[in-house]
């Protein structure tokens, strides 16, 4: 598989060999994940981690708000033992509200700088797993149907020509669509922020609960554009789908993915363990498997050359700290639900 090296604000990648996992034969115990990344990722982040510790995984699939939710209600009896995936906002809410547990992984001297950042940031109860450039794909065969010229930037998706043809998900239950209420507040300022989004509304077809439904929309044919991270989108279009991803003219977002051990869990040890195998090579790697092509965060995982040139991107300086406060993410998502989504189309 060719690779190449990540440069710049990413930093590049080294290929100094595999970090295993210790494994453990006679290991006892279950361990209780809320896996908010894909499915597939979670089979197989289960299945390997239970072949090198001999430890059982109760895999239980939610979108980030959701899990975010499940945390917050279950914390006088935690039923959780770790959170594996979802943008770093919903994480560094929990860790400020004290839902999750403090934990200098091993691992940490393997990751890049962004991801010791982000683990320093949430005094180390979260650590960032992976990034993911936020953007625009499109259903190219719809596009050349209907007569519709390829949005280049975010002001593109308002146009009225793309009346109930942009689908994007709900930002209380996705964290993809929370890091687009996010950028977009940053991009444009608060209010022309939310004009924007109220511009946009009148073009929304449907608020899917996760993230990913977008882009399965957009491979089916059922939408002409959808907002989701890029690398979701060649995902898709490496299978063979009729979609391309867009990187907005304005400049863009992005996730620090993150992975956080559940404060007052059954199996905090099984927990712990886990999260090094999260920040581990062996983990980060499921993806060049299923062509899901994030940026990974330990150094040693190779990155192939479908991945995402984020050399190429325009970046905004996303302020992950302040948009994953309580006040500002609650205030953003009540102000978004009251002034957007309840509103008529």
């Amino acid at each position: 598989m060719a690779v190449r090296l990540w440069a710049g604000a990413v930093g590049a990648l080294a290929f100094s060999g595999v970090v295993m996992l210790p494994a453990v034969a006679a290991a006892q115990g279950t361990v209780t994940v809320y896996c908010s990344i894909l499915e597939e990722q979670c089979r197989e982040g289960a299945a390997m981690f239970e072949k090198a510790s001999g430890i059982k995984v109760q895999m239980i699939r939610k979108s980030t708000g959701e899990t975010y939710a499940t945390i917050k209600a279950e914390a006088a009896n935690p039923k959780g033992d770790v959170w594996w995936g979802g943008p770093g906002e919903a994480h560094l809410q929990a860790a400020e509200e004290g839902l999750t547990a403090e934990y200098k992984s091993p691992m940490l001297g393997k990751l890049h700088d962004w991801a010791v950042r982000h683990a320093e940031k949430s005094g180390y109860k979260t650590t960032g797993t992976y990034l993911g450039a936020l953007g625009i794909g499109v259903n190219t065969e719809i596009l050349k149907a209907k007569g519709l010229a390829e949005p280049k930037c975010w002001a593109d998706l308002t146009d009225p020509k793309f009346r109930d043809e942009v689908m994007m998900a709900d930002p209380n239950s996705s964290g993809t669509a929370y890091t687009m209420l996010a950028t977009i507040v940053q991009v444009f300022g608060d209010d022309k922020g939310f004009d924007y989004l109220k511009g946009l509304h009148r073009n929304i077809s449907q608020y899917t609960k996760s993230g990913i439904a977008p882009v399965n929309a957009l491979k089916l044919g059922e939408t002409a554009a959808g907002i989701a991270f890029i690398h979701d989108i060649i995902t898709q279009k490496l299978a063979g789908a009729p979609v391309k991803a867009i990187a907005p003219c304005e400049g863009t977002g992005y996730e620090t993915g993150s992975v956080s051990v559940i404060k007052g869990g059954r199996n905090e040890e099984a927990g712990r363990r886990f999260v090094d195998f999260a920040l581990g090579v062996d983990a980060q790697a499921i993806n060049n498997k299923l062509r899901i092509y994030s940026m990974p965060s330990n150094k040693d995982v190779a990155v192939p050359d479908d991945a995402p040139d984020f050399k190429a991107m325009k970046f905004i300086a996303y302020d992950t700290g302040k948009y994953g406060s309580a006040a500002v993410r609650t205030g953003l998502l009540k102000k978004w639900t009251d002034e957007v989504k309840n509103k008529p189309r």
